[in-house]
């Protein structure tokens, strides 16, 4: 694992974000206790609990974090659960939010069961082995476009979607060749364990899935071959390849992320337009 630079360790609010695809029959039951506890520990982020399972994205102190750790151990479903932390000078989030929902992320294909089936995991030190390597490989960005616009692996095939629930469909029109090796990749994980059963059930052959995602990366291979910054979905908006947060801000008006170049274009007025917004109009 990568070691965390005393400056790291110096920023007061711990980030982490985990996932699990599993049954979950008392979802609904569930959600008063992870308010309880997550209050009582002083944790503001989201929890979204689905019977396919749980996602959860939570900021606070080191010992809120390790509270909520605790807490979820005790439950054999969630023992165990892989956690991507980072550290910034400020809380992730404005609020704490348990929400119920169909899926934890959504993709609208109800066969799509990562819990019983999925793709096979690269970690990414062999992932980035099979970089230097020049591994005859594709490289895949299961994200939306917005994300991959502030960046992306090096030559990783962009479906240009606007939303995940547009994947299946993507992979039908592609033509990208079923008998070579496929490494996808999202933020944290979660959705290339949906994205890669739809591969794999769409005849792909070989369907690698980027253990902990593009974060995970960061974290124990570096930011080689990645060009440019990584999208998060909280008021950081973006990290560097260091997992410190970036100057990158998003449009009050249409919710693009703006890169500190785009913010000093003409179009863009402070929470009113942006260039994206000008364009759209």
């Amino acid at each position: 694992m990568r070691a965390i630079s005393h400056t790291l360790m110096a920023k007061q609010y711990v980030n982490t974000a985990g996932y699990r695809f599993v049954d979950l029959p008392d979802r609904d039951a569930l959600r008063q206790p992870f308010r309880d506890v997550c209050g009582e520990l002083g944790l503001l982020g989201t929890i979204l609990l689905s019977t396919e399972g749980i996602n959860f994205f939570l900021s606070g102190s080191q010992e809120a974090v390790d509270g909520f750790t605790e807490y979820i151990e005790k439950d054999e479903r969630f023992a165990g659960m892989a956690q991507k932390v980072s550290y910034s000078t400020d809380c992730a989030f404005r609020k704490m939010n348990v929400r119920l929902k169909k899926e934890i992320i959504s993709m609208g294909v109800d066969e799509v069961k990562p819990a019983e089936f999925t793709g096979e995991n690269i970690t990414p030190t062999e992932f980035k082995q099979w970089m230097d390597e020049g591994k005859d490989i594709t490289i895949l960005d299961a994200r939306n476009d917005y994300e991959i616009r502030l960046g992306t692996f090096e030559d990783a095939i962009d479906f240009e979607i606007e939303s995940f629930r547009a994947f299946p469909q993507a992979v039908k029109d592609c033509n990208l060749d079923k008998e070579k090796p496929v490494v996808m990749f999202c933020t944290g994980g979660v959705r290339c364990e949906k994205a890669s059963v739809v591969m794999l059930e769409e005849g792909f052959k070989d369907v690698r899935q980027l253990q902990g995602g593009i974060l995970g990366y960061f974290e124990h291979a570096g930011g080689d071959y990645w060009d440019g910054e990584c999208f998060v979905f909280d008021r950081r908006v973006a990290v560097d390849t260091q997992l410190n947060e970036t100057r990158t801000e998003v449009c009050f008006a249409c919710r693009e992320p703006l890169t500190v170049g785009e913010q000093e274009n003409e179009d863009y007025v402070l929470g009113i337009s942006c260039s994206y917004c000008i364009t759209q109009s």
